[in-house]
């Protein structure tokens, strides 16, 4: 059985033409890290459920003693999440006696809302 090539197509000035990109500036290198840093935190289904959690808590604060049962997991497992979520600027925590108490970051939560609502521009899919 032979197989042969499809015919080669001239493309015309207009088809090679790159869209034009305008005044699109890159997010500097360091709030790249940062944003990247808590998607990474918020790739997890069980620190996803964390972060809600402390944030619809009606004062705003959980402790660590109530998080395991709340969620199904154990303690260490909540430790090696909240970990995550406080490295990732997510959380911040305050030591009481044994116990640590959560409470969740609302200004670290504004830059990712901000990158997330970027508008898309028009026609963008068409492009190239």
């Amino acid at each position: 059985m032979t197989t042969t090539a499809p015919p080669l197509r001239i493309a015309t000035d207009l088809e090679d033409a790159c869209c034009p990109t305008g005044r699109a500036d890159l997010l500097p290198a360091d709030e790249a890290e940062s944003l990247a840093d808590v998607f990474k935190a918020l790739a997890d289904p069980t620190r996803v459920r964390l972060l809600r959690f402390l944030s619809e808590s009606p004062s705003g604060i959980a402790c660590a003693c109530h998080l395991p049962e709340a969620l199904g997991i154990s303690q260490p497992t909540l430790s090696f999440h909240m970990h995550k979520l406080h490295e990732a600027g997510l959380v911040d925590r305050e030591k009481r006696g044994r116990w640590v108490h959560w409470t969740v970051r609302p200004d670290a939560l504004a830059a990712v809302q901000a990158y997330l609502q970027l508008p898309l521009r028009p026609g963008s899919a068409d492009c190239c």
